[in-house]
């Protein structure tokens, strides 16, 4: 037993004894004398001092260990308050960096900014959550070193007021950008109305385009309404051309026109026209391995042609009411002849042509194994019945004689399913052989 101990067990024992004796009165207090060394300094007998050193004893080892206890929470505190202070500090590098780097800016956390749509990952916006954190953790820091130094424990000044220099860095700095990001606002809307107004200027020079070519002010597609040819170049029941010009009631005609089949399996139909109550009013027909033919009223000719080569060839039929007779040119020379073909039968007015597929009902209801695949040009008809020179002259590029009835033109054909029109000159389609 050392000294301290000693000593605090001889006062404990004079205070023991002056109690239970009864000699403390009312009024009375307790007086320290000193006592030589070697002099009886306690009337304890010596038996009971053991008992009242180790009541001592444990008194004394429960002090120190409670004394022990508060100091280790004291140093828990610090070290959660330090491990704070070290978050905060790589939040606030964090941030700094992401404020340098940042050259996007789209969020405004103030009320001259409230256009501008706000986007949670806006660097302003995290910049200014981030401070507001910032102060609300050094407020709490604080308020930990108030409660801190009432316990004994201690924060360090210095770190605040690095939290502190810092916070006010922060917030110079979301003001520069809120000043920057208004300055852009700016330019992005002059920017926008200059390309609101760029866009406006060519939707108005389109439209005049359009309205020009509508009006016809720039001319046809092509050089000349009729210089032009029909591609349809695939065996389908939805491609086709439609001659918006309808036929009056005729006793006689003649139909000429260029084409080129692509097809080694019958041409299929180059054109038909059909009436209500017979879609097989005019229809001039190949299909499979069968011959040519021309219908008028379901009325049935063959005809001689030849026509699948993959070359350009020019043809024309007549036929009158009278006898039903009719002919057959092709390339300008006549290569069949014959009669009875719906004989006093006047073509019906009124109905439709169609170019390229056969009609099972009036404009439509198509068959793709009867459609015609390849190019056709300079479809004519005449309500009369042509001479054979004029045949020939047509054929041969030395005149030009459009259908009184039906002229070839631009305009009058249109084009349905992926159909498309081209430029060609008559003369050089009768020189094509591809």
């Amino acid at each position: 037993m050392n000294n301290l101990q000693l000593g605090l067990l001889c006062l404990y024992a004079l205070t023991f004894c002056e109690v239970v004796r009864g000699q403390v009165q009312k009024g009375e207090r307790f007086l320290c004398t000193a006592v030589p060394i070697g002099a009886d300094s306690c009337p304890i007998p010596p038996e009971q001092m053991q008992t009242y050193s180790s009541a001592l004893e444990e008194e004394l080892r429960n002090t120190v260990m409670q004394l022990r206890e508060t100091i280790v929470q004291q140093k828990e505190t610090i070290v959660n308050q330090l491990g704070t202070i070290k978050e905060l500090t790589s939040k606030l590098t964090l941030c700094e960096t992401a404020s340098e780097d940042s050259s996007s800016w789209r969020k405004n956390k103030l009320d001259t900014m409230d256009d501008v749509p706000r986007d949670p990952n806006d660097t302003v916006y995290n910049l200014g959550k981030t401070m507001a954190s910032l102060k609300d953790r050094l407020e709490n820091l604080e308020q930990q070193q108030m409660r801190a130094n009432v316990s004994g424990a201690s924060f360090p000044s210095e770190l605040r007021d690095l939290l502190q220099r810092r916070l006010g860095d922060l917030e110079s700095q979301l003001l520069k950008k809120v000043n920057e990001l208004e300055e852009e606002k700016s330019q992005l809307y002059n920017e926008t109305a200059a390309h609101r107004a760029q866009t406006e200027n060519t939707l108005s020079a389109l439209m005049n385009r359009i309205k020009e070519l509508e009006k016809g002010n720039t001319g046809s597609l092509f050089r000349s309404p009729e210089n032009f040819k029909l591609s349809l170049p695939l065996r389908t029941n939805y491609l086709f051309g439609r001659v918006k010009t309808s036929l009056p009631e005729m006793y006689a005609f003649t139909v000429c026109m260029w084409l080129r089949s692509t097809s080694t399996l019958g041409i299929g139909t180059p054109f038909s026209y059909g009436v209500p109550g017979q879609a097989n009013e005019i229809v001039l027909i190949e299909w499979s391995n069968n011959p040519i033919e021309l219908l008028i009223n379901d009325k049935v000719a063959r005809l001689p042609f030849s026509l699948n080569d993959g070359r350009w060839h020019h043809i024309c039929i007549t036929w009158t009411t009278r006898d039903g007779q009719w002919e057959a040119y092709q390339d300008g020379q006549r290569v069949g002849t014959g009669e009875n073909l719906a004989p006093w039968h006047p073509i019906k007015p009124d109905g439709v042509i169609i170019l390229g597929q056969e009609q099972d009902m009036v404009g439509g209801r198509f068959d793709a194994t009867q459609a015609f695949v390849g190019e056709m040009s300079h479809f004519n008809i005449w309500d009369r019945v042509l001479r054979p020179q004029d045949v020939l002259g047509i054929a041969n590029c030395t005149s030009y004689l459009p259908g009184n009835v039906v002229a070839w033109s631009d305009s009058d054909v249109e084009v349905f399913g992926g159909a498309t029109k081209a430029p060609s000159e008559q003369c050089e389609d009768r020189l094509f052989s591809s």
